[in-house]
């Protein structure tokens, strides 16, 4: 069996590793891997594949920097082409982006089946880009790999065939569990910021909903700047790029840094004392490392975190902000089975293997 896989944005190299890793000790399965080029600056891209040993792409169609139409659009014209010279029986899609719709839509026009993991979440906010990208990359794909319980719901709820709908759990879950040991032997990013254990928040700002709105990113900075302890900023370039346009200036506490690689981000999120993001990959990785996490979000795909108090979310209030990251928190324990067992890339993998041959 032959599967290509279409990814571009960080979260998608992450997850990808964890799927990557079982198909490379198979030999029924062979892999094309495609990268659209989303997220192309090197701390964004390159490091992630050299770090968690991702094979190296075998196109790099260098498509970023454009509106979501733009890129998009590039992105099914370049994928077509290739999907036509390399005859896949599977196109692999993950998780929310402009690829991952780009993909979608290039593999249904040919007529080649597609599988989407992390399929079925929904944060019924529909300004949001990713939630169009997540909706239709779903009604668009032959198998439906869900996390949790509440994604394979959304799915039923929409008219999806329960026979199309699998849940296996979440591959960030595996991510995080195999390569922990990793970091905590191969980062050296506390000592390089001098920071103690429990004694700094980590905070990432991307979306578009926050970055291209000046109000709600002033807001956003105003509330991080009133923290009781030093903010850790990895800076994405397009947040870096609207706080400059803007004149936003970021002043202590808040100490933007260069984006890190995974392993570094391991370690700075499970050692902080809290985490501050607009990430929807950042609120399961601060589960998963048992850390509160406040979300700079009006919605969240990731209910489930919500719902049992293990995440708050603040949108762009100032004095939300402030309140969470001055009041006392602490995750002592989480819910086992929530996402799963960590073993999701094998039932997927399994799952696929099965499905084929029944069909």
């Amino acid at each position: 069996m032959k599967i290509t896989t279409v990814i571009g944005a960080r979260p998608q190299f992450i997850k990808a590793a964890t799927l990557s890793r079982v198909i490379r000790n198979r030999n029924d399965i062979s892999e094309v891997i495609i990268h659209t080029g989303q997220h192309y600056d090197s701390n964004m891209s390159d490091i992630f594949f050299n770090e968690l040993d991702i094979p190296c792409p075998d196109y790099n169609l260098a498509i970023g920097g454009g509106t979501h139409g733009q890129n998009t659009g590039r992105m099914i014209e370049k994928i077509e082409e290739l999907l036509l010279t390399e005859k896949p029986d599977w196109v692999l899609v993950y998780g929310d982006t402009d690829s991952t719709l780009a993909g979608t839509i290039a593999a249904v026009k040919l007529h080649i089946p597609v599988v989407h993991v992390e399929a079925g979440l929904r944060s019924f906010d529909r300004r949001m880009p990713e939630e169009i990208n997540r909706v239709m990359t779903d009604h668009g794909s032959d198998l439906l790999f869900c996390p949790t319980e509440t994604a394979v719901k959304n799915l039923l709820a929409e008219g999806i065939a329960a026979t199309r709908i699998q849940r296996v759990g979440d591959v960030m879950y595996d991510a995080v569990l195999y390569y922990s040991k990793s970091a905590e032997t191969q980062s050296n990013i506390l000592n390089i910021l001098q920071l103690s254990k429990q004694k700094y928040i980590l905070a990432t700002v991307h979306r578009q909903e926050n970055t291209d709105d000046t109000q709600r990113l002033a807001a956003i900075f105003k509330g991080l700047a009133s923290s009781p302890l030093p903010v850790i900023l990895p800076l994405h370039p397009r947040t870096r790029k609207k706080l400059q346009e803007n004149n936003i200036s970021l002043v202590k506490p808040i100490c933007p840094i260069d984006p890190v690689g995974y392993l570094d981000m391991v370690l700075l999120e499970k050692n902080a004392a809290k985490i501050v993001t607009d990430s929807g990959g950042v609120q399961k990785e601060a589960f998963f490392h048992s850390v509160p996490c406040i979300t700079l979000r009006d919605q969240t795909e990731w209910v489930e975190l919500v719902d049992h108090g293990y995440n708050k979310l603040v949108g762009c209030n100032e004095s939300e902000i402030e309140d969470a990251l001055n009041a006392s928190s602490e995750i002592s324990s989480w819910e086992n089975g929530l996402y799963g067992d960590g073993n999701a890339a094998e039932k997927i993998i399994n799952n696929l293997m099965s499905f084929r041959r029944n069909s």
